[in-house]
């Protein structure tokens, strides 16, 4: 059954990619006409996100990334920036 959700209850929603690493948070929704293009994702302090970014603040992810909304937002792994073309391997 499918469970529709008001754009206004994504907002601060924690984000996680399918691999189960914690992303960030929704910040704002991206709409084009009347569907969503994509998600400003917040990089916080204990997330992945902030790890791999640095000084950024933060991605937008294409809504065709998304994998799932529901308690959290769920997102494909391929969504994370690579982080390995700077030269830093861990």
């Amino acid at each position: 059954m499918l469970k529709m959700k008001k754009l206004s209850e994504t907002y601060d929603m924690k984000v996680f990619t399918d691999t189960g690493d914690y992303f960030g948070d929704v910040e704002e929704s991206i709409l084009l006409q009347t569907k969503v293009f994509g998600w400003r994702v917040r990089a916080s302090k204990t997330s992945f996100l902030s790890k791999v970014l640095g000084s950024a603040k933060g991605v937008i992810v294409p809504h065709q990334l998304v994998k799932s909304i529901g308690d959290v937002m769920i997102i494909s792994k391929a969504a994370v920036p690579n982080y390995s073309e700077g030269g830093e391997e861990s």
